[in-house]
């Protein structure tokens, strides 16, 4: 014979009718359960149960209270669904539960088993490990309990612990009228890591204003709970597009850029304000109303050429350079004649028809380009023919960009900036770049650094301890 033969099979589990197990992948670390072989299924109690993604792979999310007795101990699951099947509890009903897959990890040892969710609320074990996950592996002692090593419910109070949680798959909403390369590339990419990604038409939102259930509906019904939303919202929208935010805001979900910080951004004078506020270096700027001013406001800014600028001009349009004080007069007088709000700004000669786009995702700068102007053109915009490569910037243009970002509070921005004599001046902050020119001039992968932002934010928030009396 040879060895393997006299080798002795793994020793048994041994279970008590009553013990302490792990779910790992669903973030779950401690959980006292109640062991049944009468029961076939494991039972998790889960509750605000969804199905969200692709109809050739679903998913579910859910939440569990894994604590029983505490309602105020809340974490959030996803898994793939693997089923859904007829259980008939050990009380006599029948339901229709999704079936998940997930390691199962006692005393050291994993493997994989089949949970069914439902609600086990008043139930004194959350969870029910049934015959079909104990296998040939687990040895059962009905009358004992506790026979593997105690847990402690503690672990979900600690900081090493949320930080370790699993990336679950999250349900996000990305607002956009478009179908262009930037939202293809958020699809693709949160598709790739597990994410159901929805892409919303802005305009089609509407909106249940209430004091006890603020909803957003869309084509008829309400909207699910996203655990995020990635606003691109476009320039000609940005009023309402801002408003379904707020509502967003006031639900509770986590969007990456807010209502406020859009607002300021999109409208050229707010957005100079904010700057100054805030000592970012920018271009000297002037703004006025009466055309009696026209000849002061062209000397706040020093002498021509200089630019006059609609205030919800975007990439490039509505942005004129005047190479002589009369031009200048010219041109802000049919602004006037058309009742256009516009400002004039020192034009930055030494920039020479470039500019550096920084791309924001929350506290780093992921991607820097140089923009270049086509031809003798002054606007270096990709969308007017301009030509993008990737550049090296400096400390100083790096801490502007973080700044100007933060002084709108967006967590995704690009950042326009020149390079003066001065230092970096701050010429826009957009609310929502384009990925496209970015990511193929800087060979950086910046939609992926978005995601890395959105799941390290909507993990499980920091649950406090419940006080004791006494």
């Amino acid at each position: 014979m040879t060895d393997t033969e006299h080798t002795d099979p793994s020793p048994l589990i041994r279970l008590g009718w009553e013990e302490w197990v792990s779910l790992p992948e669903l973030g779950l670390p401690t959980l006292k359960v109640k062991v049944d072989t009468g029961a076939k299924t494991s039972a998790l109690h889960a509750f605000d149960i969804e199905t969200f993604g692709r109809a050739t792979e679903p998913h579910v999310r859910f939440t569990v209270h894994p604590v029983p007795g505490r309602d105020d101990l809340v974490i959030p699951c996803s898994a793939k669904i693997t089923d859904r099947r007829e259980v008939t509890s050990s009380n006599g009903d029948t339901e229709m539960r999704y079936v998940i897959q997930s390691p199962l990890e006692i005393a050291g040892e994993t493997w994989p088993i089949e949970i069914t969710l439902t609600d086990r609320r008043g139930m004194a074990s959350h969870m029910l490990l049934g015959r079909q996950a104990l296998g040939d592996r687990v040895a059962v002692v009905p009358g004992e309990r506790f026979c593997q090593p105690e847990l402690s419910y503690e672990v979900y109070h600690s900081a090493r612990v949320r930080k370790a949680a699993p990336n679950r798959a999250l349900r996000i909403a990305v607002l956009s009228r478009e179908d262009n390369y930037s939202t293809r590339r958020l699809v693709e990419e949160g598709e790739k890591r597990g994410h159901g990604v929805e892409v919303i038409d802005t305009t089609r939102c509407y909106m249940a204003i209430n004091a006890l259930a603020p909803e957003v509906h869309y084509d008829g019904k309400r909207l699910p709970r996203y655990d995020a939303v990635i606003p691109r919202i476009g320039a000609s929208i940005t009023p309402y597009g801002t408003a379904v935010i707020r509502q967003f805001e006031t639900i509770g979900t986590y969007c990456v850029n807010g209502s406020a910080g859009i607002t300021a951004s999109r409208d050229k004078l707010h957005a100079h304000q904010v700057l100054a506020r805030h000592r970012i270096g920018m271009p000297a700027t002037a703004f006025a109303n009466s055309p009696k001013d026209t000849g002061n406001l062209i000397g706040l800014v020093g002498s021509a050429p200089l630019i006059v600028k609609l205030l919800e001009s975007t990439q490039g349009r509505g942005v004129v350079l005047a190479e002589t004080r009369k031009a200048a007069e010219s041109v802000i007088s049919a602004f006037r004649g058309l009742k256009a709000n516009f400002l004039v700004q020192h034009f930055v000669k030494e920039a020479a028809g470039e500019d550096i786009r920084c791309v924001v995702i929350g506290n780093k700068v992921v991607a820097s380009i140089k923009r270049k102007a086509e031809g003798d053109d002054f606007r270096s915009n990709l969308h007017l023919g301009g030509t993008a490569t990737a550049v090296r910037i400096t400390k100083e243009e790096r801490d502007t960009a973080l700044r100007a970002a933060r002084a709108f509070g967006l967590n995704m921005a690009g950042v326009d900036l020149l390079r003066s004599e001065s230092g970096p001046k701050v010429l826009e902050v957009n609310s929502s770049p384009g990925f496209e020119g970015v990511e193929r001039a800087s060979q950086k992968d910046v939609v992926g650094r978005l995601y890395d932002e959105i799941e390290s934010k909507v993990r499980p928030a920091p649950v406090r301890r419940r006080k004791t009396a006494g």
